[in-house]
């Protein structure tokens, strides 16, 4: 074996299928991807991806669930780490920013892909478990009376909307420069529309 030949060998086959199914269905999307795109992609045989996933469904299945597992997660980990929820909810934000950054075709994923179309059985994005742990954080902060008395939903798009807009625009190109150094006034301005006094 030499050279990235022997590197891909030894590397998880699916998590190689994974990474480049993030790259296709950007590129082509899920509907105009075929395992043979897939295999070519990865550098996973066809025979091992039928094996692992089953069928393309499988893999976006596959992918949707680890990705909201990981984001979930971080979530968690954030909200047992950070005090109060004004940290806990500006900390949440700054991650999402990172992980635009440093995994834009994780969050774009995320984002952009019509998961419903190709996952009828699984919830929208945004009735998933990171979204729901993030309105869980702000319904904790209406209870303590950091966040003013209204609806949970208003308070969450209030903090978070903002946010996950700036993330699109990074992703759309629309923003040339990084998120955090936006992430200050980005902050202030969603935090202020839901602060309690």
């Amino acid at each position: 074996m030499k050279g990235s030949a022997a590197i891909r060998r030894l590397e998880d086959p699916r998590q190689q299928v994974l990474d480049a199914v993030l790259v296709l269905f950007r590129r082509q999307g899920y509907f105009a991807t075929s395992i043979q795109d897939i295999s070519r992609e990865s550098g996973v045989s066809v025979g091992s991806i039928y094996h692992h996933f089953g069928d393309k469904e499988g893999i976006a299945r596959t992918l949707y669930q680890t990705l909201t597992e990981q984001m979930s997660a971080r979530i968690s980990w954030i909200s047992a780490r950070q005090g109060s929820v004004h940290d806990q909810c500006r900390e949440i934000v700054r991650a999402l920013f990172e992980m635009t950054e440093s995994a834009p075709l994780v969050m774009d994923f995320m984002l952009y892909a019509k998961h419903r179309e190709f996952l009828p059985e699984e919830k929208p994005i945004c009735s998933s478990r990171p979204f729901e742990l993030m309105r869980t954080v702000v319904a904790a902060g209406i209870q303590t009376g950091e966040i003013r008395k209204i609806d949970v939903m208003v308070a969450s798009t209030s903090l978070f909307g903002g946010p996950i807009r700036m993330i699109m625009a990074r992703l759309d190109g629309v923003l040339q420069a990084p998120l955090s150094g936006y992430l200050d006034e980005v902050w202030d301005c969603a935090w202020r529309s839901v602060a309690a006094g």
